[in-house]
């Protein structure tokens, strides 16, 4: 099956400190991008869409997608702020990207056929884009009136904090065949001593023990999954587009899906670890659990390229 790959790499790297997604990671000088697309490779994906900013595009190809030529087909889509449905203008001052679904929605116009959307920056693991990949290729689309069919691949809360600093996690709820019932985002979770906490800026707060299974935005979509989203959209734009800071969430418009009853996600469970890097103090951990895969030789010590 024509799986593709949409990597999400507009965002702006505001906590990180500039561009993380171009931060070396193995001994080599791999990126985290990098391994996402060795995975891809291994688990049968030929097509990488990256979403970037179109003023960045020429640096992007030269220190990113470079990498690939000759290994995948390499294409390019833009998350720009004025890419909007028709009526709809971008707000004075607004500066900040529309969050990461706007980023899937951007790339409608490259992807043909079942897509595996990631974020640039967090490591997902071999077995997962192999669990993913053969999720798609088996699952039968929905017969006529019936929900769509999408897949999400799950890591435990407690796997994915950082020392660093508050994260955001989407905390998933499933039920008892493994179909996702709702998706929770929390922007502010850190570790707690007994497993993690959010705090929320009106002062709520939640405890969690750790082992929620939790988004990491790897998901497994159809291109069905793009006027539902668009819809979604242009509904976020009427009530939420005049906030400075609101984001357009990949997480909350799935759920949304699921609570019309317009979308079924499969919850896939993962062997892998997640690495990711949101803070620059979160550099050093990484490159260290990375080299220990490279050590036990689940990667060479120099990807191709």
């Amino acid at each position: 099956m024509n799986v593709s790959l949409v990597v999400m790499a507009a965002g702006m790297g505001s906590r990180f400190g500039g561009l993380k997604q171009l931060e070396p990671v193995g001994p080599s000088g791999e990126l985290v991008m990098d391994y996402s697309v060795f995975d891809a490779e291994r688990a049968g994906i030929a097509r990488v869409v990256f979403v970037v900013r179109r003023d960045l595009l020429a640096d992007f190809r030269a220190a990113v997608g470079s990498r690939y030529e000759g290994r995948v087909e390499v294409r390019y889509a833009f998350q720009e702020l004025d890419l909007l449905p028709p009526g709809f203008a971008v707000p004075a001052g607004r500066v900040k990207p529309w969050g990461t679904g706007h980023a899937v929605l951007a790339a409608a116009g490259e992807v043909e056929g079942p897509f595996v959307a990631i974020n640039a920056d967090d490591f997902y693991g071999a077995a997962s884009f192999r669990l993913l990949v053969d999720h798609l290729s088996r699952e039968a689309p929905p017969a006529a009136g019936e929900p769509d069919r999408y897949a999400l691949v799950a890591y435990l809360l407690e796997k994915t904090l950082s020392e660093n600093g508050t994260v955001s996690r989407g905390v998933c709820e499933s039920d008892a065949d493994g179909n996702l019932v709702a998706v929770r985002e929390y922007t502010r979770i850190s570790r707690t001593p007994s497993g993690a906490r959010h705090e929320g800026a009106d002062g709520s707060a939640r405890d969690f023990a750790g082992g929620e299974p939790v988004s990491m935005n790897f998901w497994g979509f159809r291109p069905s999954f793009f006027a539902p989203l668009g819809e979604l959209f242009a509904k976020f734009l009427r009530e939420r587009g005049d906030e400075p800071g609101s984001e357009f969430f990949l997480p909350a418009a799935v759920d949304t899906m699921i609570r019309e009853g317009r979308a079924r996600v499969r919850v896939l469970t993962t062997p892998s670890s997640w690495l990711g890097v949101t803070y620059r103090e979160d550099l050093g951990p990484v490159r260290a659990a990375v080299r220990r895969l490279v050590d036990a030789g689940e990667y060479p010590e120099r990807l191709g390229r």
